[in-house]
């Protein structure tokens, strides 16, 4: 798999663009890429994927290489175990529609939320 040419955090409007040679440009909001970590935690160790919720505000502080074949996304809420290989970034750009809507539909089936719940 092709490296992105470019990747740029753009902190205010919390997406992560992701730029390949094929003319091919995702911009892909922090929070999902949050919610669909490739971590273990959130991919569930084999089982179910996790249903991470209140993460709408979130943002990133550090994105660190790996090698030459992924990023590290440190997240504000202490969150960095993921590696986005440059393969799963390509496939959660070209999937983001349908991931988005199916983890809309998770929400709401579980009663959470995208806001962060102050106790």
């Amino acid at each position: 798999m092709d490296a992105p040419t470019d990747i740029v955090l753009h902190n205010k409007s919390r997406t992560l663009e992701v730029v390949y040679t094929d003319g091919v440009t995702y911009s892909l909001p922090l929070e999902y890429l949050r919610v669909y970590s490739p971590s273990a935690e959130v991919r569930g160790h084999g089982g179910p994927m996790e249903l991470v919720t209140g993460k709408r505000e979130i943002g990133v502080t550090e994105i660190e290489p790996v090698g030459n074949y992924a990023i590290q996304l440190h997240f504000d809420d202490g969150h960095n175990t993921g590696i986005y290989s440059w393969e799963t970034l390509r496939e959660l750009g070209a999937a983001y529609e349908t991931n988005w809507n199916d983890y809309l539909e998770r929400l709401r089936a579980a009663g959470g939320s995208r806001d962060r719940l102050w106790h």
